[in-house]
């Protein structure tokens, strides 16, 4: 898994993605995929990740990053 997101970063870095939008959808995929694992119950996937309830619903309000307007070669 490691060697993966090596490579991934690696390719990040290759196509410009500031550090702080890579952390930014980094840590949305992260929750959405906890949150999914839980169903969609925000109080079983906040225990998991550790924080308050509330934070994760401000985390899943804030506006996506535009990480989607950089082309990654496939």
């Amino acid at each position: 898994m490691r060697e993966k997101l090596r490579s991934l970063v690696a390719e990040m870095v290759r196509g410009g993605v500031p550090l702080e939008m890579a952390c930014r959808e980094f840590e949305r995929l992260f929750i959405q995929e906890v949150l999914a694992a839980h169903e969609g119950n925000h109080s079983a996937a906040a225990r998991e990740l550790g924080i308050h309830r509330n934070t994760l619903s401000k985390k899943l309000e804030a506006p996506p990053s535009r990480l989607r307007r950089v082309s990654l070669a496939s």
